[in-house]
């Protein structure tokens, strides 16, 4: 009988970290199916929460924040521009640049997205957990919450 090497468990805060990453992933991907983003790529998405969370900005600014070269940004945004959901006006102090930001029919499909993403972990929570493991999850929530907290 040949005895096989004893393979070392992975520390545990490694093991809680996979587990964490891909449930996160999963849910991320379960929230982005029920929002209804449309045709939207997860590139112009994100410009459009960064334009959403940060206010009013240049192509170049915005390519800035999102790592992306200016001239992709600009071919993201001529294509979110002709969707009508970002619109340009001259920047006042540079003729030359445009200053970006979100429609009203952007915004008001973002916070249609949001609720319908709300909406379903709402009813998706209360169909298949417990009163008791609501608490759970609240409780575990508190405990994450103090992993992305600023120190």
């Amino acid at each position: 009988m040949i005895d096989k090497p004893a393979v070392a468990e992975p520390p545990l805060a490694s093991t809680v970290a996979e587990e964490l990453r891909a449930f996160a992933s999963k849910l991320k991907r379960k929230l982005r199916e029920q929002g209804h983003a449309g045709d939207l790529t997860s590139s112009q998405a994100s410009a459009l929460v960064r334009l959403e969370k940060e206010g009013p900005m240049t192509t170049s600014a915005l390519a800035r924040s999102e790592g992306m070269r200016p001239q992709s940004m600009g071919a993201l945004l001529a294509a979110l521009e002709s969707s009508g959901l970002v619109a340009g006006i001259p920047d006042p102090s540079d003729g030359r640049q445009t200053i970006l930001s979100l429609t009203d029919k952007c915004r008001l499909l973002i916070q249609e997205g949001r609720a319908a993403r709300q909406d379903w972990l709402a009813r998706t929570i209360e169909a298949k957990l417990s009163a008791a493991e609501h608490k759970q999850v609240l409780s575990a929530i508190a405990i994450l919450a103090r992993l992305i907290a600023d120190e």
